[in-house]
């Protein structure tokens, strides 16, 4: 009971919906901002792009720290999900922003940091059971926004980008209920009853000046690909660009 009140204690605090603008931060998502060889961009559109930067710039290091500090195997297992899975993630966000002219963060939103501040002060059981719910609730919190984005999008590279995101935020969503750790009653609870959060805690900060891209680095044993992109072709698609500064 005692773990129970902390973990609801927590999930209270921190765990809503995990990247930027789950809730709708644009005053007009549906406007198009810009015209491109690929289709209409909209602001939710690109929102969209950076949220699913920002997302991996909190969870691929929590997916590192699981590796460590993850009590049992099942922990383990999710953590290698998280890293396969944004690092796919982030090359396909990388390659498509500068397509697209969008600006991609560099650091998570404060209250992704706080979630990654959580975690990195849990141990043992704790930690597991805070790294399951947390994530429970934030990869739930975004999965319907992912389906909206590919069901209204018109831009082909955000809709790939949407087809991308749907398959990992669904696996990564798998791998959390495989731990046998999440509270199911207490995580919808928290899905379907967020706090009205500051813009502010919800934004990341824009990259500072000349200030290198921050690059996800895939796993040496990478089970993920980022998908093809139209006109791309297979050699083209280096995950790594040489000399961008890495994480991992």
């Amino acid at each position: 009971m005692v773990v129970g009140g902390a973990l609801s204690l927590t999930l209270v605090a921190l765990a809503y919906p995990a990247m930027l603008g789950v809730t709708t931060v644009s005053s007009a998502p549906a406007r198009v901002i810009a015209n491109t060889q690929w289709g209409p961009l909209t602001e939710a559109d690109r929102d969209f792009v950076v949220k699913v930067r920002a997302a991996g710039l909190w969870e691929y290091p929590v997916g590192q720290m699981g590796l460590k500090k993850g009590a049992s195997p099942a922990v383990i297992t999710a953590s290698k999900h998280l890293i396969d899975g944004h690092a796919a993630l982030d090359t396909t966000v990388r390659k498509i922003a500068p397509m697209l002219n969008i600006t991609i963060p560099n650091q998570p939103s404060p209250q992704q940091q706080g979630f990654i501040n959580t975690l990195n002060s849990d141990s043992g059981k704790q930690f597991d059971t805070d790294f399951a719910n947390i994530l429970r609730v934030t990869h739930g919190s975004i999965f319907a926004t992912i389906a909206k984005i590919r069901g209204t999008t018109e831009n082909t590279l955000v809709r790939v980008l949407a087809n991308q995101a749907n398959a990992t935020v669904l696996d990564h969503i798998t791998v959390m209920e495989d731990t046998g750790l999440v509270n199911f009653s207490q995580v919808l609870f928290q899905e379907t009853t967020p706090p009205k959060l500051p813009a502010v805690d919800l934004t990341p900060p824009p990259p500072a000046a000349g200030q290198p891209e921050v690059v996800l680095t895939p796993p040496v044993n990478s089970t993920t690909q980022p998908p093809v992109l139209p006109g791309e072709s297979v050699s083209g698609s280096a995950a790594n660009p040489t000399g961008t500064p890495t994480v991992g």
